[in-house]
């Protein structure tokens, strides 16, 4: 599902920071002009519906409350990722490592809505632990 973004601002300066909240979240821009008779600009984005939740909390406080993004439900649009990809040929070794620490978002949509459900995921909990000493003598 992907979500309609209509951005408004008046300062340019803003704009490094609208795009860089854009591609946190996945989304993409579609255009981008200057609102004629006025100093203000206009981005069209598209961005998925998962990532959409608290975006104009984010905008506003990176922008300092002078972006003002609308949101509008667009299309249904197939996530062209593997959720279950991971480095298998050599060129792949090479380029992402032997242990693929990337965030894959597809795998994420995936385990998201498995743990909303109740379900299993390939999570675990504790990678890393150790025993604990305890501070009182056994006696």
């Amino acid at each position: 599902m992907q979500v309609e973004v209509d951005v408004m601002y008046e300062n340019k300066i803003y704009k490094g920071k609208l795009y860089a909240a854009l591609g946190r979240r996945g989304g993409r821009v579609v255009g981008s002009d200057l609102q004629s008779g006025s100093s203000s600009f206009r981005v069209h984005a598209l961005m998925p519906v998962a990532e959409s939740f608290k975006f104009a909390l984010e905008l506003r406080t990176h922008t300092s409350g002078l972006a003002a993004p609308q949101l509008m439900f667009s299309h249904w649009e197939v996530i062209d990722i593997d959720p279950f990809w991971q480095p298998r040929t050599e060129e792949e070794y090479l380029h992402w490592g032997e242990k693929w620490d990337g965030v894959n978002r597809a795998k994420a949509y995936v385990d998201s809505v498995r743990a909303r459900k109740g379900l299993a995921t390939d999570k675990q909990l504790v990678q890393h632990a150790e025993k604990q000493r305890t501070l009182s003598k056994n006696k």
